[in-house]
């Protein structure tokens, strides 16, 4: 038997969920598809959707502790500098530098709850 699926999700959990909400409708000028105040909200991005949802109380501490992920959303971007001005006008500047890697330069930036979030401008191809 072969394993298939239909979609795939980034799933960020908060107890402030509802901060994260408003963040996220903010920094990807968008509302979300679906909202259960305080429960779960769901992003429609390109090829992806991006959802976020409060943990039940008997887990909330799952998901409390503070500590560095390996994990992060990467959003490639047209203009590194305009997405970098639009987070530091939501008051969530990214605390380094513009890097460069082989595939493009790119910033990391974070949300409320502390999230990486990667900034990425690939390279200009002058074929």
């Amino acid at each position: 038997m072969v394993f298939q699926y239909t979609n795939a999700f980034v799933t960020i959990a908060s107890v402030n969920c509802e901060n994260l909400v408003n963040f996220y409708t903010k920094f990807l000028e968008q509302k979300p598809v679906i909202l259960i105040p305080n429960v779960y909200t769901e992003f429609n991005l390109l090829g992806m959707r991006l959802s976020i949802f409060k943990p039940k109380n008997t887990n909330e501490s799952e998901f409390e502790a503070v500590t560095k992920s390996k994990i992060g959303l990467c959003l490639e971007v047209s203009n590194l500098e305009d997405a970098i001005a639009h987070l530091t006008a939501l008051g969530y500047p990214p605390p380094g530098n513009i890097s460069i890697a082989s595939h493009g330069r790119e910033i990391y930036a974070y949300d409320p709850d502390g999230n990486r979030i990667i900034l990425h401008q690939a390279p200009v191809n002058d074929n």
